[in-house]
């Protein structure tokens, strides 16, 4: 993407900060988010995003203008407890009010996430966009996975009323230089603590680098469409999480220990999706995913020797 003006939402979360700063290079990007972290916020506005602090729940866009070319949205509620009013206002609610004011653009691509699917019996089976919904509840976060569901059909609604050309991307398991589930069980191995994992069930999923992440995005609003498109967006590898936790570990010179623990956030009941559907619109992944575990390990922990 180049030379065009964007509305991105949630630019300082671990998937959405560095593709703030990868499309700030060649466009025009404009941020919302409620900028807890000023040192991102400050990282972000040297490169160039003209940032806005809102709570997309109570939104005021006065200061914001409605002629963008492209909205990408990935701010999201996601706090403990039981305020399902809360995350319903923010996630659902919120993206309708978002998509109201960038009706004007040519289109919008919503981040959903693959926790809303139903886990299905086999954790080896890749689940598409029609397969069952209602995804486990999870423990340190009562209030995503129905708020994230209520969002996509918030998002669908609005794109059909609107006619805002919509893409909505089901993000499975993320990782790279700026955070997401792999760097943190590195950290337990790390510190001598052993990584938790689902009992009685293998912990599978479809790890996606944040290369691939920003090099997807201008093809994935490029597919957007009315009715909205739902795609599954994860690596095109099969994975468990106790295969590149042990392929971390062997490569850095820690031992890894693995404790079954249902109610730890680490923990995350993950699946495999199948990518049929956005190879066909968008293209595969570049980055394997024993390269990118080294990659994501080499930038966070320049301290550590990696062993070839």
């Amino acid at each position: 993407m180049k030379d065009e003006r964007i509305l991105f939402t949630g630019l300082t979360g671990q998937i959405g900060f560095p593709l703030a700063l990868n499309l700030a290079k060649e466009n025009e990007v404009w941020g919302i988010d409620l900028f807890k972290d000023e040192g991102k916020r400050k990282q972000l506005e040297q490169a160039g995003v003209k940032t806005r602090t809102m709570d997309l729940g109570r939104p005021d866009y006065r200061n914001v203008p409605d002629d963008f070319s492209y909205l990408i949205h990935f701010a999201v509620y996601q706090e403990g407890g039981l305020d399902f009013d809360e995350a319903l206002r923010v996630n659902a609610e919120g993206t309708g009010l978002l998509m109201a004011h960038c009706r004007k653009a040519k289109a919008a691509l919503v981040m959903s996430s693959c926790a809303v699917y139903a886990l299905p019996q086999d954790p080896n089976h890749p689940v598409k966009e029609t397969d069952p919904l209602n995804g486990p509840q999870a423990a340190h976060c009562p209030t995503y996975v129905v708020s994230k569901t209520a969002e996509e059909a918030v998002a669908r609604s609005a794109a059909r009323q609107l006619g805002l050309s919509t893409i909505i991307a089901r993000m499975n398991v993320y990782y790279g230089a700026y955070g997401g589930l792999p760097p943190w069980q590195f950290e337990w191995m790390l510190a001598g603590r052993p990584v938790p994992v689902q009992p009685n069930r293998a912990s599978v999923c479809s790890p996606i680098h944040e290369e691939d992440i920003n090099n997807h995005v201008g093809a994935l609003l490029m597919a957007a469409s009315v009715p909205a498109v739902i795609i599954n967006w994860g690596g095109d590898e099969a994975v468990d999480v106790r295969t590149y936790c042990s392929y971390m570990a062997e490569i850095t010179g820690l031992k890894v220990q693995f404790q079954e623990a249902p109610d730890n956030p680490l923990a995350a009941s993950t699946v495999v999706v199948d990518n049929a559907r956005r190879k066909d619109l968008v293209g595969g992944c570049q980055v394997k995913w024993r390269d990118g575990m080294r990659r994501m390990l080499a930038a966070r922990h320049p301290e550590i020797k990696l062993k070839t």
